[in-house]
């Protein structure tokens, strides 16, 4: 399963709401899929870390289900 828990560390650190995500030109419904724990796009991924300035390890990470 991929948990996004990694990006709301990482908006935490830096700093960055919801908001200002959106602000950034990130979609608002997209960013609530993501709340949700839907899957989203590889260029998803690559627009938070670009908007971030951070790896994709800082936005996603992948738990074994079976753990």
């Amino acid at each position: 399963m991929i948990s996004y828990e990694p990006l709301f560390k990482t908006m935490k650190h830096k700093g960055i709401t919801s908001y200002q995500l959106q602000k950034m030109g990130f979609n608002r419904a997209t960013y609530y899929s993501i709340k949700s724990g839907k899957s989203v796009s590889t260029n998803t991924i690559a627009l938070l870390c670009k908007l971030l300035k951070c790896r994709v390890e800082e936005v996603i990470e992948y738990i074994d289900d079976e753990e």
